[in-house]
């Protein structure tokens, strides 16, 4: 593990923002690190407001996808809105069809069968939008480099809205509108929206246009904040407002398939950590085993009962997902040590009965045991299909690009990415990958970092600090749970492990005088021993409420220590 020490902002910088906001050098410090710098931008950070986001008419092609649906309407014609089969395309599409639907009958959603037609536009989507009279198709979370498939609909007169957030390939496809903050030539001021966020920036220009204010799209950033929270994109700028906002929802109002999936949560209130964890998986989990539309039905039904069948439904999916991912982990570690290829720079392992639906998720625990640029494959039709997991830093989409001859497509972002592949190419594939990342990554990025904030001392930790640092919330990309260090700890004695196995650790922690902390170290058993007999000992961590009983006290989560 490297611990990687963030710079001090300059002490200038910090004592003029202290003195602004009132509050501690350390607080300045850590807003300064987060690229808030001025009062005006504080006020944004700490009280966001949906006053604040954009005017949605900003993004390139706006003016023309808002005339097109109108036009479908004002004409009666029929709508298709196709998405992705994950959570960011399945709450894209049930948003976009449920605020349609709203005030216009003719809409019907699409979400393409995940081992059948696999990622983006389909050919078969487009034949069952012609068999069935739809001229318009509203695109969601995909489709930014489906330009043969937007041509072959033009054949058919069938017209496309493009709403996508990936990276544009060198030419776009001939749409009616490609609504894709990413293009070269868009000016829209965010372009880290994730596809849901699109389409709901497409959603706010249709309100704008018919009289709505934003306030009557509150109902629908429970869909946003969960896209957000499963899309890994940063919680800046837009995405925190929309983030916050949504969290609010789920937490007080949610619509009944959410409601129906967290009501047995026993927490008073989710974070976004919390929707990564319990809301996405189970989301994703029907796409995965079943089919995406079970997702769609769940986010869009309006009976509770009903919302509750469905979601028990999509609870036996998620148990059925995490039998799989555990059981096809397991091979593809097996499958390193056979190939002798613990030593390698990249992780690339294949096996045609692999479930298709869970390589991105094997191809993430895989990165917990060899930290390194990994990808996981398994048969799809009659061609390899992967899913792509990055280390931090690394951009694995260019070491695919520099790999693209020997694919057969591929598409994504710097840390995850998807692609397909004829099997005869499969080993000519995984030497290219191989040396083109043993050429270009650092050593350094092959060994897990723990990014730190600031090194404080354990007297600094007081209820105000707590109280402000809530406020950070929600945490993401680019906002992330503030981590402190402290050096010359003493564990008071009371130090054991917890878990079936000893993995978790239990410590409670002196620095010289101060008074003594609780410590909880997730899967950090084994340091047990470094904090013995008084030693002393430097620990990584971040500060935490624990409530029990009714009793609030703070708590330091430890996530290294040496």
């Amino acid at each position: 593990m490297r611990w990687n020490l963030k710079p001090k902002p300059q002490e200038n910088q910090v004592i003029q923002l202290a003195t602004q906001l009132n509050v501690s050098p350390l607080v300045a410090s850590l807003l300064i690190q987060r690229n808030i710098t001025t009062y005006e931008e504080a006020k944004l950070f700490f009280r966001p407001q949906l006053e604040q986001l954009h005017n949605p008419y900003l993004m390139q092609d706006m003016d023309k996808a808002v005339a097109r649906i109108e036009k479908a309407i004002a004409n009666h014609e029929n709508i298709l809105v196709f998405g992705d089969y994950d959570v960011d395309g399945t709450t894209a599409v049930s948003l976009v069809s449920s605020y349609l639907r709203s005030f216009y009958p003719n809409v019907a959603t699409y979400i393409p069968d995940r081992y059948d037609e696999g990622y983006g536009i389909s050919y078969k989507g487009i034949d069952f939008a012609d068999d069935n009279d739809f001229p318009l198709i509203i695109a969601l979370d995909c489709g930014i480099k489906s330009i043969d498939h937007v041509a072959y609909a033009k054949e058919k007169n069938i017209d496309f809205i493009i709403c996508d957030h990936h990276r544009p390939g060198e030419n776009l496809p001939e749409a009616i509108a490609v609504l894709d903050p990413k293009r070269s030539d868009c000016t829209y001021p965010y372009d880290e929206l994730c596809g849901c966020g699109v389409g709901f920036k497409l959603v706010q220009a249709l309100a704008q246009n018919r009289g709505e204010t934003i306030a009557d799209l509150v109902p629908y950033l429970d869909l946003v904040a969960t896209a957000i929270a499963a899309d890994i994109v940063p919680i800046t700028g837009e995405n925190r407002i929309l983030a916050k906002f949504g969290l609010e929802v789920i937490n007080s109002n949610p619509r009944p398939g959410i409601k129906a999936l967290i009501q047995n949560i026993k927490k008073k209130s989710l974070t976004i950590t919390d929707v990564v964890f319990i809301i996405a998986p189970r989301i994703n989990a029907a796409g995965r085993i079943k089919h995406g539309n079970h997702a769609v039905e769940l986010l869009t039904e309006f009976n509770l009962e009903q919302a509750e069948q469905f979601a028990s439904e999509i609870e036996g999916y998620n148990a059925d997902r995490k039998d799989l991912d555990k059981q096809i982990t397991i091979e593809a570690l097996a499958q390193i040590e056979e190939n002798n290829e613990k030593d390698n720079f990249t992780t690339v392992v294949y096996n045609e009965n692999w479930h298709k639906g869970v390589i991105g998720i094997v191809a993430s625990r895989l990165t917990e045991t060899y930290y390194r640029p990994t990808l996981v494959f398994t048969k799809s039709g009659d061609k390899l299909a992967a899913s792509a997991r990055s280390v931090k830093d690394f951009d694995v989409y260019n070491a695919l690009e520099k790999c693209s001859e020997h694919l057969e497509q591929f598409g994504g972002h710097m840390y995850a990415a998807g692609m397909t592949l004829k099997e005869e190419n499969y080993l000519q594939f995984k030497e290219a990958f191989e040396k083109v990342v043993q050429e270009t990554i650092h050593p350094d990025l092959l060994i897990p970092e723990i990014s730190i904030d600031a090194e404080i001392e354990l007297t600094e930790i007081n209820p105000k600090l707590i109280r402000i640092l809530n406020q950070f919330e929600p945490f993401g990309p680019e906002n992330m749970t503030p981590v402190f260090m402290a050096k010359n700890l003493t564990d008071t004695g009371y130090g054991k492990t917890l878990g079936q196995n000893n993995e978790h650790l239990k410590l409670f922690v002196k620095q010289n005088n101060s008074e003594g902390l609780g410590v909880i170290g997730f899967g950090l058993g084994k340091k047990l021993e470094l904090t013995q007999n008084y030693q002393p000992f430097e620990m990584a961590f971040c500060i935490d409420e624990n409530e029990f009983n009714g009793t609030v006290t703070t708590q330091l989560r430890a996530k290294a220590i040496r």
